[in-house]
């Protein structure tokens, strides 16, 4: 496919005709790149930009209307937005983080068991789990956390929080014995 002129691009990206796509960002890739480059000053955030912000528009069929303006315009427009989008995202979480790093820790839990010998065997026993497990365990039982918010917090595959739990109850389980009707 030869070099198409502005308004064949225009027309063939508004019919959505696959190649439109690809030509497009042949022919408007440095601009586009330029633009992102600009508002997020990293190379690899500014390709990734444009990358997304193409995918987007190429996903709405009739956002682009060209009595509007140029495509070229349309999707510097398209790309800087994207672009002022994900700035403004990384501040917010850089926000949250340093709000959180300032944050008081967190107060130990209270494990709510009125027989003071039970209460200080199941201390005993997730005292001596591994700290992994021991740690899914407290998030999930204590504090109440989901196993997918586990994960999150501990930067961990879900699956891996899953086996640390089943592993650590089972431990608990043998530590612990549940009397029998016949002991009491």
């Amino acid at each position: 496919m030869g070099e198409m002129r502005d308004d064949e691009l225009a027309e063939d990206f508004v019919a959505r005709r696959p190649e439109a796509l690809e030509a497009a960002y042949r022919a408007y890739a440095s601009t586009l790149y330029s633009v992102a480059r600009h508002v997020l000053g990293s190379d690899s955030d500014a390709q990734d930009c444009v990358h997304d912000a193409l995918l987007r528009v190429w996903g709405r069929p009739g956002t682009y209307r060209p009595e509007r303006g140029s495509l070229r315009t349309f999707l510097s427009v398209c790309v800087r937005n994207e672009a002022i989008g994900r700035k403004r995202e990384a501040a917010r979480h850089f926000h949250i983080e340093q709000r959180a790093a300032l944050a008081e820790p967190e107060q130990p839990y209270e494990i709510e068991i009125e027989d003071p010998v039970d209460r200080a065997r199941l201390h005993e026993a997730l005292a001596k789990l591994p700290s992994e497990q021991r740690q899914a365990l407290e998030l999930a039982y204590f504090r109440y956390l989901s196993h997918t918010q586990i994960a999150e917090k501990l930067g961990v595959p879900l699956g891996t929080i899953k086996s640390r739990l089943a592993m650590g109850l089972r431990k608990l389980q043998n530590a612990l014995p549940v009397p029998s009707a016949s002991t009491l």
